[in-house]
């Protein structure tokens, strides 16, 4: 699994690394910190049909992503 620390950088940075990474790995953890890269990233995730559980802390969320 890759673990992706990419809070502070704006979309859409966040999902062009989460998809490098997802062709070097079938598992990903991302931990973002805006609203709009959760949405782009689930929605990457749903249109390629991988499986994304999404946790929500206080100030940023974290992402599992598994193709």
């Amino acid at each position: 699994m890759i673990k992706l620390d990419l809070r502070g950088l704006s979309c859409p940075e966040p999902l062009i690394k989460t998809k490098r990474a997802l062709k070097e790995s079938s598992e990903v953890e991302v931990i973002v910190d805006t609203r709009v890269a959760v949405e782009n990233i689930t929605r990457f995730s749903d249109a390629i049909g991988a499986t994304i559980k999404v946790e929500n802390g206080d100030e940023e969320w974290t992402l599992r992503v598994k193709k």
